[in-house]
């Protein structure tokens, strides 16, 4: 899941994309990109734009958010940072197959996904039939449960 709020966020995402396609994932599978309001941020965070990207990784885990995390020092984004303000990127990982990891800093599913509009809009255009496993619901499960609750 690819997130920001600063910059041009339709080029740091395509950067990103071609950052994780060069790092080792094959088959990238892009959304187009959903524009939300911020969420658990600092009063007057200007709106998120958000885009999900599916892909396939040779590798674990741990190397795929280390992979992450250095795309988006690149992209401008400080090493030490507060979820709670504006940046450039944000790379999470939400699903990793069906695997559950609970690592230091790293929780796949990542914990709040499957209640998050804007990780769920982005992630049913191109994969509304994978399953979290935590709670055996689908993407479109999730969102339709979202959608009726609102």
């Amino acid at each position: 899941m690819m997130g920001g709020n600063l910059g041009d966020s339709a080029r740091i995402f395509e950067e990103a994309a071609s950052g994780l396609a060069a790092g080792g994932v094959e088959n990238l599978r892009v959304s187009g990109i959903f524009r939300s309001a911020a969420v658990d941020c600092v009063p007057g965070t200007p709106d998120f734009c958000d885009r999900a990207l599916t892909g396939e990784w040779a590798g674990g885990a741990g190397e795929l958010f280390q992979l992450c995390q250095r795309l988006e020092r690149e992209a401008g984004r400080p090493a030490v940072h507060s979820s709670r303000e504006s940046r450039t990127l944000d790379l999470d990982l939400i699903l990793f197959g069906d695997r559950r990891i609970d690592q230091p800093g790293l929780i796949v599913p990542h914990p709040r996904a499957r209640l998050r509009r804007f990780v769920l809009e982005p992630l049913a255009e191109i994969a509304p039939d994978w399953i979290f496993p935590d709670c055996g619901k689908s993407v479109r499960e999730c969102l339709n449960f979202l959608t009726a609750s609102n």
